[in-house]
């Protein structure tokens, strides 16, 4: 799944710490999911999402496999 975290974060100035801090999860998580190496839970999109007052789909489009 590719996503648009690294260019909202980037956005907001915050570094990969300051977000996960703000999501409660460790900065390892973020790295992964930036890099497509782990999709988030569901809940975890939702948190994000809503944390950059966008839309799930606009962080995270689905591959285009199939």
């Amino acid at each position: 799944m590719r996503n648009t975290l690294p260019k909202l974060r980037q956005d907001r100035g915050w570094s990969q710490q300051r977000l996960a801090d703000e999501l409660g999860v460790s900065r390892q998580t973020i790295i992964s999911i930036e890099r497509g190496r782990f999709d988030p839970s569901l809940p975890l999109a939702f948190r994000i999402a809503r944390l950059f007052e966008t839309s799930i789909e606009t962080v995270f489009e689905p591959d285009d496999a199939g």
